[in-house]
């Protein structure tokens, strides 16, 4: 069982309890505003299965995130291999999804250095990139704290084109 720890989070892997609060939280149109779309309580179950399997299948994933003086659930932070192919792939990603609650107090800066040190160090990855739509300022900013730089636009093959949000920011940093 992995589990990493920082002043204030608790990374690990998923409880059949963190099931319900990540479909709060993947429902919720603040926290999903710049993702195709809301998820419904089975496309939310399912996602945190598929996150299970890339635990079993690689020894790492995107971690459920409980803040540490309250074991509360607050959503993932971690590392996940896109499944898409685009001239980037096969490659590792860095990700986050917070309840809304818990935005601007720092915790998925926070969580997400704990996790390039792990997939730094631990995994001995030499490259980790991570994207989104350019106008998702505040994932930006994240990946900006954490020592990622821009790299180049992309359209996201899994989107059609002309969607709104096909467009993409990608950023890398290498070991």
């Amino acid at each position: 069982m992995i589990e990493i720890l920082t002043p204030r989070l608790k990374l690990r892997e998923w409880k059949e309890e963190d099931k319900e609060p990540f479909f709060c939280l993947s429902s919720d149109p603040k926290v999903m505003e710049f993702m195709p779309k809301l998820l419904s309580k089975e496309e939310s179950n399912s996602l945190v299965e598929r996150i299970k399997i890339h635990f079993q299948e690689h020894g790492y994933g995107l971690f459920s995130v409980e803040l540490l003086n309250e074991n509360t659930f607050i959503g993932f932070i971690g590392l996940y291999i896109p499944r898409f192919q685009t001239y980037f792939t096969p490659c590792v990603e860095i990700g986050w999804r917070l309840a809304y609650k818990y935005w601007g107090k720092g915790y998925a800066t926070e969580g997400a250095k704990a996790v390039l040190n792990y997939g730094f160090n631990q995994l001995q990855l030499s490259e980790i990139v991570s994207f989104t739509v350019p106008n998702n300022v505040r994932s930006r900013r994240v990946m900006e704290k954490i020592g990622m730089t821009f790299f180049d636009y992309f359209d996201h093959p899994l989107l059609p084109v002309g969607h709104p949000l096909s467009k993409h920011v990608l950023y890398k940093k290498k070991q």
